[in-house]
This record gives structure tokens, sequence and C-alpha cells, in this order.
């Protein structure tokens, strides 16, 4: 039984969470079997064409970072990203150092000797990483909640006097209280909750949950749409396409208009681990379809996350900057619209000016 089973949210079942448009994502066990067969005949995935492009962080911006205190109340220096590898962004903005996702370890599995290996190491290490403010955690799967990295990031805020506050799906905490872990929030769909003068609401997108075999949706998944005075910006997670963007945009549209800013300033959305389409179409975006969600979400930019670090799909890891390139022009859009960045690489974007 579902210990938080509300009947009035139909997201909710008594087993556990199901999607808003489709049910099930996740393919049973036959369907997995077919897939690892014509994947290992067809001698998938074949090797990239060219290395992953990495780059030196800037640490000394990234650690120098800390808000400035204006009559008006907290305003952050330049907001700022840095792309640590696959779904895992520090995002600096608001006064805040935000983590999303984090996965430092070498492999993306329950075990450190077994399991998709990095293709290079975290963009910034664990020890040179800012005071962590926050992180969000959109699922439970082994590729965006890895144990040794919350761990150190909670034992190194402790010790330094400023615990790190985990925001997580509903039925994530008790995993985290397990380990020691207490400074958590759980969020369902559309539950709001404001740290330090942001705001941070948990919003439906379409996957699911497992750590193992037996607990399949029994935790719930979702994205981030993040409020802060000089950034409005937005976190996937891991994603199927459907109308759930189009829903977030409806969301918060009365705080969004042109007068008030506009859209969000920035969105971080999956763009890799989609092939083959029959198996992955429910539940991970392609490059096509990420940008179907910028522009459901009228994002003013976006940033290509969930590629380039672990081999979970058919698809070349230096495949999905390649198709979004080409459903970019597509779509007739900038390259400055919708890009990638290079493991490290720190980028910072304009302020969100004042409505």
């Amino acid at each position: 039984m579902n210990p938080y089973y509300d009947p009035a949210k139909p997201h909710h079942t008594r087993e556990g969470f199901k999607n808003n448009y489709t049910a099930s994502v996740n393919q049973g066990f036959g369907a997995l079997m077919r897939w690892q067969w014509e994947k290992r005949q067809q001698g998938l995935p074949k090797p990239p064409a060219a290395p992953i492009p990495q780059q030196a962080p800037d640490l000394k911006a990234i650690q120098a970072y800390a808000p400035t205190y204006a009559a008006s109340g907290p305003a952050a220096a330049r907001p700022a990203i840095t792309w640590v590898g696959h779904a895992s962004m520090l995002v600096q903005a608001g006064g805040l150092n935000v983590l999303t996702d984090p996965v430092f370890s070498q492999r993306a599995s329950p075990v450190q000797f077994v399991g998709p290996s990095r293709a290079q190491p975290p963009g910034i290490s664990l020890t040179d990483l800012p005071p962590i403010d926050v992180v969000v955690v959109s699922h439970n799967h082994y590729d965006h909640l890895d144990t040794d990295s919350v761990q150190a990031i909670a034992a190194r805020s402790a010790a330094a006097g400023r615990p790190t506050l985990f925001l997580v799906p509903l039925g994530v905490k008790s995993w985290f209280a397990s380990r020691g872990i207490t400074h958590v929030i759980e969020m369902d769909w559309w539950d709001r909750h404001v740290y330090r003068g942001v705001e941070f609401n948990f919003t439906p997108v379409q996957h699911w949950s497992a750590r193992s075999f037996g607990d399949r949706s029994q935790t719930l998944w979702g994205g981030y749409a993040v409020f802060a005075p000089d950034l409005h910006w937005y976190f996937s997670g891991d994603t199927g396409y459907s109308r759930d963007f189009l829903d977030t945009r409806a969301r918060f549209a009365s705080r969004q208009a042109a007068g008030q800013g506009g859209g969000f300033d920035l969105a971080l959305i999956a763009v890799g681990a989609y092939e083959p389409r029959w198996f992955m179409s429910g539940q991970h975006v392609n490059p096509a379809e990420a940008v179907q969600i910028h522009q459901d979400l009228g994002a003013k930019r976006s940033v290509g996350v969930h590629w380039g670090t672990f081999e979970l799909t058919n698809e070349p890891l230096d495949q999905p900057p390649q198709d979004l390139a080409a459903a970019r022009t597509a779509k007739g859009l900038k390259d400055e619209d919708f890009s990638v960045m290079a493991v490290g690489e720190t980028r910072f974007l304009p302020p969100r000016p004042a409505p």
C-alpha cells in the first residue's frame, strides 16, 4: 500500500504512482531482454567519433560566488551554471549553490565494480565544490541518485555548519534517513518550497522509478521549476515527451508574462539515452522531442544534459549534440537557443530583469 496514497490525486495509486498521460512507461523483462540481445547482435553502442568536450571549470568564479544584498533583498552576482556531467549541473543563482541529481561516482550502479562507467571524470570534483545549499533529486534511478555522492555532500556541508537541504520526490526521504541524512523535504507534483527567498516547485514529467526489481514506481519522479529573483530555471530530470510541459508553462504563466520578464530564462533538458525508440520513447525524449519541450515551456534558452557521460543506450555518446543540431535547424532555432556544454564548462547567464 502506498503510504502517500490520495485518491483525489490521479497520479497516485494504491501501489505507488503513475504518469499523467500514460499509466506506465517502464518496459517488461521480455522487452528488456529483446533490447539487450539486439544491442549485442548489432554491436551497439558504437564508440564516439570524437571525444566528449571537456574544459577546466572556472574554480575562482565558482568558489567566489556569494549573494550581495540590496534594499530590495538578496540579489546574486551573475547567475552561472557548471556542467558536472550527465544530469548533474551546478546552478548558482539567487544567492544559492544548487546541484541537480549529483552523481560523482565512477559507476551509475548499486555497486562500484560493475555497471555503466564514466567516460570522463566529473567536470568539477566534490572537493572543489562550493558549499551546496540545495540538492534537487528528480528520481531514484542510479544515474540520478548516487549514495556516495549525496553522503559526501551532506557530510561536507554538516562539517561546515551549513547543512545542505535535499529536495526529493515522495517516498525518497526514508532512503536518505536510512543513510543518516535528515535535512530532507519530500515533494509531490506541484508542491512548492521556498528556501532563502528562492522558490522550488516539483513538476510532473513522464517517467518511472526503481532501485530494484521489486519497487517499480513506488516512489515519485519529476522535474523542478525554480524561481530566483535573477533567474527562472527548469530542470527536466528524466522524461518522455508528454503534455506535462505545456501544463507546466500554463501553471506559471501568471508570473512569467512579458512584463514580468517572460518565461524560463534557462531550461536544463535531457537530450540523451534515447535509442532504440521502440524501447525508450515513453521514458526518454530524443533531441527532437527535447526541442519541442523547450518550445512548450517557452524557455528563452535551453541546455542539453543527460548525455556524454554514461553509455546507457544504443546511440554513441557523441550522437545527441548532432541530433540536437538537426532538430534545432528543423525548428528554425539559433544555436544559442538550445545548446550543449563541455564537461566542466562554466557558463554565465544574463540576470533576469526586475519586473
